[in-house]
């Protein structure tokens, strides 16, 4: 029961999700006691033992994470998406007791992680699984990046004994009656409503213009001379091949159209009509931050042609990039893709991804590119896989933003041109996420061989920044720190996500060891100025096991770091940019440094 409260989406509210959290437990049970029992030993050894507890503690899991997936329009909702319909409480709402602040805070937590997160926190801190037992159980239960969840909740402390807490108990449950004057409220506002349903319909009924006259207001969208002559395909901008040669600017405003079908009026009439009024049917997407109205005028045509098995018409209205896909064979199944692009300049446009089959991407090329690869980011070394360019579409490359299973590889595409060569990187979005590698405020790219070997255990971490409006993605290996026990140096690296938008910065301070294959992350925050240009400084800190079976407090800063103390749960101080702390497992420390200019800094968290 605890495990399904704790997976269940913190949306759903507490008083949902306990009653929601019984009713998948109730489900995961035997359905008949006539049906034959496996052969278990007379007495068991324990939970961990037990096959029985084992299969209804993975139904519990599949279905309490089902019931964080988000409704689908051509797909019949599972039982578990669904508000149960058993039990049923009417005039009370029931909650876990309260706990303390530790709880509280730990919960809150908890809320900021994915489904499958919360579920690898919770089978570590309930069930006392290693990470190993986790990502089979996680994999076995559906999980498609179990890894990546084990990495995501990695970010939170590991206060396991609060799990044990009423605050996270759905058995134990306090209860109260809901609001009796909002009830009556309700009951008030849905008879005005129904009155009100009552006279529209009449006044619909009557002959005449149904609401009367509009008064100064423009005709309606239809009539309206601008908006007619946005969905207009003959006013569609389309820019000379060679334009880009002799333009001051390097962006997408001077992409020529491209593609087998830029002739096809009936598809681009289509394309512009769906973006102006999307139908129920289509599937509507975009970046966050960005708008999915109508263009204001006519946009430029980019490319329209055919993609594996679909029509697609890629337009752009100065400050976003929409994308239309339709299949060969009709209409249905229409879908329309939204990204901002406003202040891109010739690192960030330089490709849009024309479509997603079979685990492969295909990308669209600026005018300037003269050669594509493909690059395994985990793989330094082994240089990259020439791509072929038509017309300049790519050929297709694994996406790791379609990938399942284990985190083995992160495939990027290569661009060289007469200024250079840049990585992008797929991130599940219409534009590739730029990457980079230096300190900020002067990065450069990540193609470069000591880039690339920063980026190497890192790669995968890139998998938490996934549908975020990533504009770049920048690593900077801020110090090296000498471990306690001899076996070498380890790394620590921030990785800093910009956005379109401008705010929901991503910040991720790693911890890398030699040998290790995977960083882990020691912090996190968000819409922080930290590894930014604005504020090119980090502290952060991590516990960490030596073979000998020791653990340790260690701390780093950028070099602009002075000292750092430790307090709290560890306590310690270094007159540099690095401490190293005896401590205990699982205790928590609050970290403080000083800059060399006397300015403090906190770790990041």
């Amino acid at each position: 029961m605890r495990l399904a409260y704790l997976v269940l989406p913190p949306g759903l509210g507490r008083s949902r999700r306990v009653l929601t959290a019984h009713a998948l437990t109730q489900r995961a049970l035997p359905r008949s006691s006539r049906t034959p029992a496996p052969v278990i030993p007379a007495q068991s050894t324990g939970r961990d033992g037990d096959p029985g507890y084992a299969l209804v503690r993975l139904e519990v899991l599949r279905t309490a994470l089902e019931a964080g997936l988000p409704l689908k329009r051509k797909a019949w909702p599972k039982r578990s998406q669904l508000p149960p319909l058993l039990p049923q409480v009417w005039g009370l709402k029931l909650f876990p007791r309260s706990g303390g602040a530790d709880e509280l805070a730990l919960d809150q937590r908890l809320s900021t992680l994915s489904g499958p997160a919360r579920a690898a926190y919770a089978l570590r801190g309930l069930e006392r699984l290693e990470d190993d037992g986790v990502s089979r159980v996680l994999t076995a239960a559906g999980v498609a990046d179990a890894e990546g969840a084990l990495l995501e909740a990695g970010g939170v402390p590991d206060r396991y004994g609060l799990l044990d807490s009423p605050e996270f108990d759905p058995c134990s449950l306090q209860a109260r009656p809901t609001d009796l004057m909002r009830r009556r409220q309700h009951l008030r506002a849905a008879l005005a409503a129904g009155a009100a349903l009552l006279v529209c319909g009449a006044l619909f009924g009557l002959p005449g213009e149904g609401w009367g006259p509009e008064g100064a207001a423009a005709p309606p969208y239809a009539q309206n001379p601008a908006a007619q002559a946005a969905l207009d395909p003959a006013k569609l901008t389309r820019v000379a091949p060679a334009a880009w040669r002799s333009s001051a600017r390097a962006d997408f405003s001077v992409w020529p159209a491209r593609g087998d079908l830029t002739g096809d009026t009936g598809l681009l009439r289509r394309a512009l009509a769906v973006w102006a009024r999307p139908g129920g049917t289509v599937g509507v997407s975009a970046t966050p931050g960005t708008p999915t109205g109508g263009p204001a005028g006519p946009p430029q045509l980019l490319y329209a042609g055919t993609v594996d098995m679909a029509r697609v018409v890629i337009l752009h209205d100065g400050w976003r990039i929409a994308r239309y896909a339709e299949p060969k064979d009709g209409t249905r199944g229409a879908a329309l893709d939204f990204a901002r692009v406003d202040g891109a300049g010739r690192a960030e446009a330089g490709a849009v991804v024309l479509g997603r089959a079979d685990g492969n991407v295909r990308y669209l090329t600026a005018p300037w590119v003269e050669r594509a690869g493909e690059r395994d980011l985990m793989k330094p070394g082994s240089g990259a896989m020439d791509l072929a360019l038509t017309d300049g579409v790519t050929a297709p490359l694994a996406s790791p933003a379609l990938r399942s299973g284990a985190c083995t590889s992160w495939n990027v595409l290569q661009l060289t041109d007469d200024t250079g060569t840049r990585l992008l990187t797929d991130l599940g979005e219409l534009v590739p996420a730029r990457l980079t590698a230096g300190r900020p405020g002067s990065p450069g790219e990540a193609s470069g061989a000591e880039a690339l070997r920063t980026w190497e255990p890192f790669a995968c971490s890139l998998g938490t920044v996934r549908s975020a409006g990533v504009r770049s993605v920048n690593a900077w290996a801020f110090n090296e720190q000498p471990l306690p026990d001899a076996s070498g140096s380890a790394a620590w690296v921030c990785t800093r996500a910009e956005t379109w938008r401008g705010g929901g910065a991503r910040v991720l301070a790693q911890f890398h060891t030699p040998g290790g294959t995977y960083g882990a992350v020691a912090a996190k925050a968000e819409n922080v100025p930290a590894c930014g240009a604005r504020d090119p400084r980090v502290l952060a800190g991590v516990l960490w096991k030596s073979e000998a079976g020791d653990w340790y407090l260690l701390a780093a800063g950028s070099r602009q770091t002075a000292s750092i103390r430790a307090s709290g749960g560890v306590s310690g101080s270094a007159r540099s940019s690095l401490l190293t702390v005896p401590a205990e497992r699982g205790v928590r420390a609050e970290l403080k440094g000083k800059l060399r200019d006397g300015r403090s800094v906190e770790g990041l968290r």
